[in-house]
């Protein structure tokens, strides 16, 4: 999964941060300290970690990921990270896979690499 989303509401200093849903790597959520929850009237699981996100941000960057988004929506901040799936693969699995397109090549890295046409 080369996408990660996070956010908290109103209180940036001191968390909680929500970290992942019901499909998010176990493992990475165990290294943030979170544990999966279901709140009150939700229909649904999230993973919680009471680490500010600030905290949060930091240990993902020693994880390799990047913020690459971040918005305000109410008294709720997300943070958009992304991590490229070589890098993913290379911790996942103890040594590196190349990432690579259905086609075999290497996938690119940057949209500007992409062709579109």
């Amino acid at each position: 999964m080369p996408y990660l989303l996070i956010s908290t509401q109103i209180r940036m200093e001191c968390g909680p941060t929500i970290v992942g849903d019901v499909e998010s790597d176990k493992d990475l959520m165990e290294y943030l300290g979170a544990t999966l929850q279901q709140m009150l009237g939700n229909n649904f699981k999230e993973w919680r970690t009471p680490k500010s996100p600030r905290v949060v941000l930091d240990l993902l960057e020693r994880r390799g990921w990047r913020v690459v988004g971040m918005t305000g929506i109410g008294q709720t901040c997300a943070w958009t990270l992304h991590k490229p799936l070589a890098q993913q693969k290379k911790q996942g699995n103890g040594h590196q896979e190349k990432a690579a397109a259905t086609n075999g090549e290497a996938a690119p890295q940057k949209l500007s690499d992409m062709d579109l046409s």
